[in-house]
């Protein structure tokens, strides 16, 4: 991920982003499971290299958060390395360990509330 220029936790933000797009902060916070004020520490550096906007929302307790092209660009840029990374995963481990992998993964997700 290092030659898209974010990193991995900042990568799934977009990815969570391009996918909700427009959304409050609270609404996003709730959809990648962790609170508020950790995401707004991830979001930070985010707003400060121009890949995330953060606009008033529909009233004015709520803020809503939107990719910005440059972070359309770098998503795009991102998501081509995540996939080679996928694709090297599953030459390493083969089919059926990335299949296990991927259930104990959901096993885990399936923890938290």
């Amino acid at each position: 991920m290092e030659p898209s220029g974010v990193k991995l936790t900042q990568y799934s933000l977009l990815r969570h982003l391009e996918q909700v797009e427009p959304v409050t902060i609270s609404e996003l916070a709730d959809i990648m499971r962790i609170d508020r004020t950790t995401l707004n520490r991830n979001m930070k550096p985010l707003i400060e290299a121009g890949l995330i906007e953060v606009n008033a929302g529909k009233d004015s307790r709520s803020r809503q958060v939107i990719l910005t092209p440059a972070g359309r660009s770098t998503l795009t840029n991102a998501t081509s390395l995540w996939d080679q990374a996928q694709e090297s995963l599953q030459d390493y481990l083969g089919e059926l360990e990335v299949e296990q992998f991927n259930f104990l993964i959901s096993k885990l997700e399936a923890l938290v509330p």
